[in-house]
C-alpha cells in the first residue's frame, strides 16, 4: 500500500432526522477544535442575539442559506473544511427532510464515513433508517451513530443502550461492517471533542478521537488499475513539440512507469513512459491522485477513454443493472431516454425496466409500481447506445457509479450504482 498524505484526508457526512442536531454537532466540533475565525464567531454571536438566543447558536455555522436560518433547518448540502494535528477533514452537512433525500445522496457520495445522529428522546426514526440504508447503498465503509441530546434525558444509560440495540437490529439487514456508537450532547459538548464527566458509564472514545484515528487506507481499490482520461495535453510549443499527455484522476490501482497498459475501447496497448504531477516526475501514482500519464506509443486516446492493465480489464456491456436514487419531480419510467455520465465518458441510454423499488422502512421490494418518484430508490435496467467499461459499485465506487442527465434540460435527475 503506498504511503501518502492523500489518505490523511477524511471525508465525512452528517445525516439523520430533522432537528436531531447535525448542524449543531458540526458547529461544536469546529468551535472546540478552534477552527472558527474570531470574526466568524462574532458574526454568529450577533446573529444569535438577533434571534433571541443566548450565547452562540452553533447551527448557524453551517446553515448558510437565508431560508435555512429563518426555518432553523438544513436545506442544501453545506461543506466545511478544517484540520487538527492528526488529520484534515471535509464535512458535508446534509438535510434531514425526506424531500431533500437527493441532497443527502449528493453529499454522502464521496464520503469515507457517515455520522448518523439520533435524538435520544425520540430514538430511531424513519429518516434514521432511510439514511442508514442510503449509507449502506453508497458503500460508505464506516458509520458512527451519535445518540445526541443525552443531556435532555438525564444522561440515562438505559435509553442509550435501548437505541443502540434498536439500531443493531436494523443494521443487521444492511451491508455495514463498521458501526460505532457514541452518546453525545452537541449543544453542551459532551463526548464531541472532550470526554464527558456526565456519563462515567461510557468507556468509549469521543467522536473527534474516532474521526482522527479511523483507518481508511484500505477503503480505496488499489488492485484494479483504472484511469479515465479527462483531457489530452498537447502544448505544441518549441519546448515540447511532441509532448502528448493524458490527464485525469486515477479511479483505482497503482500505476508506475514501464507498466503495460491497454486503452479502452480501442484495445490498443502500450507502456507508461512517465507519470507527472505538475512539473514533478513520479515513480508511482495511485487513487485518488490526479496526474498526467505519457505513453511510449502515439495512440488515438481521447476524453472518455480509459487506461487499464492488460490482464485486469473492467466489465464491458450495454445492458446494465443499477440501483438508482431518483432526484427529479418527473418520475423515472420505462422506455424513457437519458444521458449517462460515467467517469469522463458520456453516452445515451434507454430505461428498459424498473424491476422494483425499495420500501425504506421495511427494506422490502415493491414490485407493483411501474415508476420511481422523486427521492425513491429502486433497481433499474438500462441499455446504452455504446458499451460502458465499468466495475460493480461494490468493487469501485468511481467506475461503478453513473449520473442520469435529462436530454432537454441538461439537469441531473438521478444517481445510479451499478450492480
Amino acid at each position: 500500500m503506498p504511503n501518502t498524505t492523500a489518505y490523511n484526508i477524511l471525508r465525512l457526512t452528517t445525516c439523520g432526522n430533522v432537528d436531531d442536531g447535525k448542524s449543531t454537532l458540526i458547529g461544536r466540533m469546529l468551535l472546540d477544535t478552534k477552527s472558527i475565525m474570531e470574526d466568524q464567531l462574532e458574526a454568529i454571536r450577533s446573529a444569535s442575539e438577533r434571534r433571541g438566543i443566548p450565547g452562540v447558536d452553533l447551527s448557524l455555522i453551517t446553515d448558510g442559506l437565508k431560508a435555512e436560518r429563518e426555518q432553523g433547518i438544513t436545506i442544501d448540502v453545506a461543506y466545511r473544511y478544517f484540520s487538527t494535528a492528526k488529520r484534515k477533514f471535509i464535512i458535508s452537512d446534509t438535510p434531514g427532510h425526506i424531500q431533500y433525500t437527493r441532497n443527502m445522496v449528493t453529499g454522502a457520495s464521496n464520503s469515507n464515513l457517515a455520522v448518523i445522529l439520533v435524538d435520544a428522546r425520540r430514538g430511531i426514526q424513519e429518516q434514521t433508517c432511510r439514511h442508514a440504508f442510503i449509507a449502506s447503498l453508497l458503500r460508505i465503509p464506516h458509520l458512527v451513530l451519535c445518540i445526541n441530546k443525552m443531556d435532555l434525558v438525564g444522561y440515562d444509560e438505559k435509553i442509550y443502550q435501548s437505541i443502540v440495540d434498536d439500531f443493531k437490529d436494523f443494521s443487521s439487514r444492511l451491508e455495514v461492517q463498521d458501526v460505532q456508537f457514541i452518546p453525545v450532547s452537541a449543544l453542551i459538548g459532551d463526548n464531541v471533542v472532550h470526554r464527558s464527566e456526565n456519563m462515567p458509564w461510557y468507556q468509549g472514545t469521543t467522536l473527534m478521537y474516532h474521526l482522527e484515528n479511523v483507518h481508511i487506507n484500505s477503503d480505496l481499490n488499489q488492485i484494479d488499475c483504472r484511469f479515465p482520461v479527462q483531457h489530452v495535453i498537447r502544448p505544441r510549443s518549441t519546448s515540447f513539440p511532441d509532448y502528448r499527455g493524458y490527464a485525469g484522476r486515477i479511479s483505482g490501482g497503482v500505476f508506475r512507469p514501464g507498466d503495460s497498459v491497454m486503452v479502452l475501447p480501442s484495445g490498443f496497448t502500450s507502456r507508461i513512459k512517465s507519470i507527472g504531477l505538475g512539473e514533478q516526475a513520479l515513480m508511482e501514482a495511485f487513487s485518488p491522485m490526479s496526474v498526467t500519464l505519457c505513453l511510449e506509443d502515439d495512440l488515438d486516446v481521447s476524453r472518455g477513454n480509459m487506461i487499464v492493465r492488460e490482464n485486469n480489464l473492467p466489465t464491458s456491456g450495454q445492458d446494465i443493472d443499477l440501483m438508482v436514487c431518483w432526484f427529479n419531480q418527473r418520475a423515472l419510467q420505462p422506455e424513457t431516454r437519458y444521458i449517462i455520465q460515467h467517469t469522463t465518458h458520456e453516452v445515451r441510454c434507454q430505461v428498459k425496466e424498473i424491476r422494483y423499488k425499495m420500501d425504506i422502512n421495511t427494506l422490502r421490494r415493491v414490485t407493483d409500481d411501474p415508476n420511481l418518484g422523486m427521492n425513491d430508490i429502486g433497481r433499474v435496467r438500462i441499455r446504452t447506445t455504446q458499451p460502458l467499461h465499468y466495475d460493480s459499485y461494490r468493487r469501485n465506487r468511481i467506475t461503478g457509479s453513473v449520473i442520469f442527465v435529462d436530454e432537454n434540460s441538461c439537469e441531473t435527475v438521478g444517481a445510479g450504482m451499478i450492480i
